[in-house]
């Protein structure tokens, strides 16, 4: 009877950490958004986007730019807007950027080999003394932004983040990999798809 007492909490934690780790693996990007809550967005019926973009190179329309417009587009236009050069009613921009990040993990471990015992009452004991071990891991975190701003006014009225890990099969897929972020940005859009 004492085995099975002793093995339920060894397994609730072995679930728990399993779920953490799958959780911790998963690549949806996290999804923020802010909204000015007295504008009527069903006034709105052309967009167009800043000149240059915030992700643009000096003196022309990056990779990144270009992929950016062409989902965003999609996305506006499934809303009902129309994209005009003239007169827009909203203004579109986004912004990119890249964070270096490190993980420090630290975790009880005993010598290998060592020898320990449980008990009902007060948990495990080891023969020999135990020591932390301390895990470092540098990743990437990446944040991409893109601010709706109401071109009369002049004044932001709504903005979409996404923020995730970056890994080299995000950066060797990106031209997928961002269009999908802008479509779970959109998600949140004030106006939904037609």
């Amino acid at each position: 009877m004492n085995q099975r007492h002793t093995s339920l909490p060894l397994q609730l934690a072995c679930s728990l950490l399993s779920l953490l780790i799958v959780t911790g693996c998963a690549s949806a990007p996290t999804i923020r958004s802010n909204v000015d809550p007295g504008v009527d967005f069903s006034l709105f019926r052309t967009f167009a986007f800043f000149e240059p973009l915030a992700t643009d190179r000096a003196g022309y329309q990056s990779l990144i730019s270009q992929q950016l417009v062409i989902s965003a587009e999609r996305e506006l236009v499934a809303r009902g807007l129309q994209r005009t050069d003239t007169n827009p009613d909203l203004l579109v921009n986004f912004s990119a950027d890249l964070d270096q990040r490190l993980r420090i993990t630290q975790s009880p471990m005993t010598p290998r080999g060592a020898r320990g015992f449980n008990s009902h009452r007060r948990g495990f004991y080891s023969t020999w003394p135990m020591y932390q071990q301390t895990e470092v891991r540098q990743y990437t975190k990446g944040t991409l932004g893109i601010d709706v701003v109401d071109a009369a006014r002049r004044q932001l009225v709504w903005e979409g983040i996404a923020l995730s890990r970056v890994t080299q099969r995000t950066i060797d897929n990106i031209g997928p990999e961002l269009d999908a972020a802008v479509a779970e940005i959109f998600r949140d859009f004030p106006l939904q798809p037609k």
